[in-house]
């Protein structure tokens, strides 16, 4: 049997040089990549261990957990209405979500393919509009609610209906900006030849447009989804009773306080919250590969 060192020099030191060669041009990628697998799958397992952690402090979380139970999420279900928060942002981020892609489709469709008057103020005040924080307004949205909640308490402070209305006004103006420039891409030969076949602009918009703009919806639709998800100082001012809040506002309680002993309990939360945002991307993920590579080979 032949070994390494029975190997002429002169093949050794090829087989050095190749891996090296080999290192140098691609190797390193991989060793990039192995430790950016590493560095983003650490706090995942940092919070799975949390969740089985039978203790359920931040004190006693260790990577791999002794004694691993399901504890926390029972505990979470029994002491906590997570049950109201799930289904609370579940309602309001996909409701919100459809709500904001429809409205902001009908208005990037007039913006790009009807000209009238007041069109590029209105761009431009879409446009002005996002570069202030929402918290700016906060002041002067809570006054108006207060009146709001003693004339309709249905669309009132601790409803979901109320923060729906707040989403919708501060969602419109990034996504008609996007969808309008998606839009533009689009030929007008389209509108134009459906028209003269004796189409609406609501046919048009439905049976031509729509489905043409697919990957744009759907990367807006993930967008509106995940920010309503998550979004929590709004949500915060204007949902106080605990079966009213959502997911990021009854989260936030459980750590604001006591924050080592509830640990356990906020990561089992936190694994149950990120189910609703990996089913949506999963869902539309096949709609934006799709569009990339159709837009990639358009000639």
């Amino acid at each position: 049997m032949t070994t390494y060192a029975d190997t002429p020099v002169a093949n050794r030191n090829a087989t050095g040089r190749s891996t090296g060669r080999w290192f140098a041009q691609v190797g390193w990628r991989h060793l990039v990549g192995v430790l950016a697998v590493a560095f983003s799958l650490f706090p995942i397992l940092f919070v799975i261990s949390a969740a089985l952690n039978p203790l359920g402090t931040l004190s006693s979380t260790e990577l791999v957990p002794t004694g691993a139970s399901l504890e926390n999420f029972t505990n979470l279900f029994q002491d906590t209405p997570f049950a109201h928060w799930f289904l609370n942002s579940l309602l309001l981020a996909g409701v919100a979500s459809f709500a904001s892609i429809f409205l902001s489709a009908l208005a990037a469709y007039a913006f790009s393919r009807m000209r009238f008057a007041g069109r590029r103020v209105g761009l431009l005040a879409l446009l002005l509009i996002q570069m202030f924080p929402q918290f700016l307004a906060i002041v002067a949205i809570f006054l108006i609610f207060t009146t709001v909640t003693g004339l309709w308490p249905a669309i009132g402070f601790n409803t979901p209906w109320g923060l729906f209305l707040l989403y919708m006004g501060t969602a419109l103006g990034a996504n008609t900006w996007l969808m309008k420039g998606f839009f533009d891409t689009l030929p007008k030969e389209l509108d134009e030849s459906a028209t003269m076949d004796g189409a609406t602009h609501a046919q048009v918009f439905f049976r031509i447009m729509l489905p043409l703009v697919a990957p744009i919806l759907a990367v807006t639709g993930l967008l509106a989804f995940i920010g309503s998800i998550n979004e929590f100082i709004i949500a915060n001012v204007f949902l106080t009773e605990p079966n009213s809040k959502t997911l990021a506002v009854g989260m936030f309680g459980l750590v604001a306080g006591e924050r080592n002993n509830n640990f356990g309990m906020f990561a089992a939360g936190t694994l149950l919250t990120a189910i609703p945002t990996v089913l949506v991307f999963q869902l539309l993920q096949r709609y934006i590969v799709s569009g990339l590579t159709a837009g990639a080979v358009k000639g």
